[in-house]
């Protein structure tokens, strides 16, 4: 029985899973002693394994199934984390890095098609498209060193969308015109199922997400659902004539607003993904390989020798001139290349449709094929190689990269200058949304500290007190958790409340306090709460009071209400950067309310930090109106506040609890209030705009700032 289940190939469907399972954990691991990247290591895993090496198992329909959804998976994740405010900056960098890495291989490979390898120009057409295609195979190296928002990345996988729908164009034409269908219909029928498909996924899904999003938190079924949009717009695509990859990738930048990078949704689709799914695939491109192809004649041997040199030589050019044209630095260029030379899931369908497309027979009765099997064993060369070339590239670049960002990061970082966010328990039903506030407002790289308190008051020795802070505690450890940030939790006896929070603030060098507000729809005048008004009179430090009315990523726009002479706070740099944290984390609109000087402000910011900004002078508070207005359906109200005898307090700010129960009674609200000085220190007022020139990242805004302050005072 037990010899009948270890022959050769492999039936038994739980040895074969654990089969695989073992080798995507072993593989990695051995292979990368010999300085070997991981994806290799499954890709010559799966060659070993595979019918044409071992035959421990075939390449059946379970593998072509689970490697599918690899492949979809890499290109949702892709549309996924990219950044849509940095493609917006450099959309048309990443347009001519699209058409050079398209044209050029175009342009080579059907010239060696038709003048070295003897092919006819439909056939040297298609093998040209083979090679202007490419998968993003590499991603996940990328995601890996954490430099997904580089701007290399974003044109990278702009470009990769755009050459592929132009080589799968190609591929479309060329086949029909081989079999005679190429007519005024066929443009029709695929210029309007494409609209259609498109107009579905980029109008409807995100639609179909929010609702979804805003009524049921169940991790679960929220990670089904993203995963059946996933598929559903793969299989629109193909409907309308397009490869199911397109639609993938379309799907992961429809719910690109929804999903922030920060968020624990991401972190269970990027966890499953690269611990099942993309190595499935992987290993089942290595079983694609056939070594044997080298010992079937020379003309075999000669055809994968120009097709592996022609894809890696074309991707170079275009790469070294897309570095060339923007003035990229050495390694980004490296990297455009490294994720742009990879061969495997739109060549192997271009090659499949063309060794299947008949165009008739030889005098031997044999069938003459669109892409004879020569073409077919050099495009698995081929996969391999490039596969292999764009990993090495990829993985040096993309270290060189992450070492020279977290260098940058460094500068100044002393332990003075680390974010230490507290959130302070109270209420259970708000733990969840607090802790998605805490991480989104906090720099992607920076190993801020998150701590959460559970304040006890010392007179009070009740047990059931104690077992109700101690959930709080475990449940704001299980939402940190998901979000992959760690959280040290602090029960703490004290006097009271306040004085709690602010020996937990002073004892932790907190910068940042975000706590919750009531959630009832009418606000009284003192919305606020007597504890959380005393924090904000008793704490000095940057303090985000938040009201959630609906999940952070379901809202579609934050308008930021600013005061006159916010720019003068000693606290403004500091509130500031965690906007743009949140911009830059979440991927939200940021609408802008404020007079011109602060507005100068945040655009000199926003040029070189780029997020999803909008910019509208308003000085008047009195006129509360003109916001109210331009409030939508899924907005955020964030309201810069001030506390008394300070330069941007106004008496208009006492009105605020009218103001939102008129006007805002159903949206998310966050009253955010800039850091103090102690009482007894002097207060500076911040003047140098055209500092914001020399400041290096988000964090150096931080440093410069604060010496200045130090300075001055």
């Amino acid at each position: 029985m037990v010899l009948s289940m270890l022959s050769f190939p492999l039936t038994n469907p739980v040895l074969i899973f654990s089969v695989i399972l073992f080798i995507i954990l072993l593989a990695p691991v051995i292979l990368h002693r010999l300085r070997i990247p991981d994806l290799i290591g499954l890709i010559i895993a799966g060659a070993v394994i595979g019918p044409n090496g071992l035959g421990v198992m075939s390449r059946d329909s379970s593998m072509e199934l689970f490697g599918t959804v690899g492949l979809l998976y890499i290109m949702f994740i892709a549309g996924l984390e990219i950044d849509m405010a940095d493609l917006r900056k450099n959309y048309g960098k990443t347009l001519v890095f699209g058409f050079y890495t398209f044209l050029i291989p175009m342009v080579m490979g059907t010239l060696t098609g038709v003048y070295w390898l003897d092919f006819s120009w439909p056939t040297s057409l298609l093998l040209a498209s083979m090679y202007a295609s490419h998968t993003l195979i590499t991603y996940p190296i990328v995601s890996k060193y954490g430099i997904t928002k580089n701007k290399a990345v974003s044109m990278a996988i702009g470009g990769t969308v755009l050459t592929c729908i132009l080589a799968l164009l190609v591929l479309a034409v060329v086949v029909g015109m081989s079999v005679g269908e190429i007519n005024h219909r066929f443009w029709l029928k695929l210029g309007l199922s494409s609209v259609i498909f498109i107009a579905v996924v980029v109008i409807v899904f995100p639609m179909l997400g929010r609702w979804f999003f805003k009524r049921y938190e169940d991790s679960v079924g929220q990670y089904i659902f993203v995963l059946a949009l996933v598929f559903l717009a793969s299989f629109l695509a193909e409907a309308a004539g397009l490869e199911a990859i397109i639609g993938a990738f379309l799907s992961g930048l429809a719910l690109n607003r929804l999903i922030p990078n920060t968020s624990a949704l991401m972190n269970r689709i990027d966890f499953v993904g690269n611990a099942i799914f993309i190595p499935f695939f992987l290993i089942g491109v290595g079983m694609l390989v056939d070594v044997r192809t080298f010992t079937s004649g020379w003309n075999a041997l000669w055809v994968a020798v120009v097709m592996c040199g022609i894809a890696t030589l074309s991707k170079l050019i275009a790469a070294w001139l897309t570095e060339k044209s923007f003035r990229l630095t050495r390694d980004e260029g490296r990297l455009l290349f490294g994720l742009s030379n990879a061969q495997a899931a739109a060549t192997l369908a271009a090659v499949l449709i063309g060794y299947n497309v008949v165009l008739g027979t030889d005098s031997a009765g044999e069938p003459v094929r669109l892409l004879n099997e020569d073409v077919l064993n050099g495009t698995i060369i081929m996969i391999l190689f490039t596969c292999t070339i764009a990993s090495f590239a990829t993985q040096r670049a993309a270290q060189n990269i992450a070492v020279s960002e977290m260098n940058g990061d460094r500068i100044g970082d002393s332990d003075d200058e680390q974010e230490r966010i507290l959130v302070p328990l109270s209420n259970g039903e708000t733990v969840d949304d607090l802790i998605a506030l805490g991480t989104a407002i906090k720099s992607k790289r920076n190993k801020a500290q998150m701590v959460a308190v559970s304040i006890i008051k010392s007179d009070n020795m009740d047990p059931a007190a104690e077992k109700n802070a101690e959930r709080l505690l475990s449940r704001a450890a299980n939402v940190a958790a998901a979000h992959e940030q760690h959280i040290e939790s602090v029960l703490r006896y004290d006097l009271n409340i306040v004085n709690g929070i602010r020996n937990v603030a002073k004892e932790h060098k907190i910068t940042d306090i975000v706590i919750g507000l009531r959630t009832q729809k009418d606000l009284s005048d003192t919305f606020l709460g007597k504890l959380t008004e005393e924090v904000l009179s008793k704490c000095a430090t940057t303090t985000l009071a938040y009201r959630p009315m609906q999940p952070l990523a379901t809202v579609k726009r934050y308008v930021v209400v600013i005061p006159e002479n916010a720019e003068k706070e000693v606290g403004f740099p500091y509130w500031l950067i965690s906007i743009w944290n949140m911009g830059k984390n979440i991927g939200a609109k940021f609408i802008f309310y404020g007079n011109d000087t602060v507005l100068e402000i945040l655009r000199l910011v926003n040029a070189k930090h780029v997020i999803r900004a909008e910019f509208r002078e308003f000085s008047n508070w009195a006129e509360f109106t003109e916001v109210a207005r331009d409030i939508q359906d899924n907005d955020a109200l964030m309201l810069v506040m001030s506390r008394p005898n300070c330069p941007s307090y106004s008496r208009h700010m006492e009105y605020v609890p009218t103001y939102i129960n008129k006007y805002f009674n159903t949206i998310n609200c966050i009253l955010v209030y800039p850091l103090q000085l102690e009482t007894g220190e002097q207060l500076t007022t911040f003047r140098s705009i055209s500092m914001i020139d020399h400041v290096n990242g988000m964090d150096g805004l931080v440093q410069v700032l604060s010496k200045l302050f130090r300075k001055n005072k």
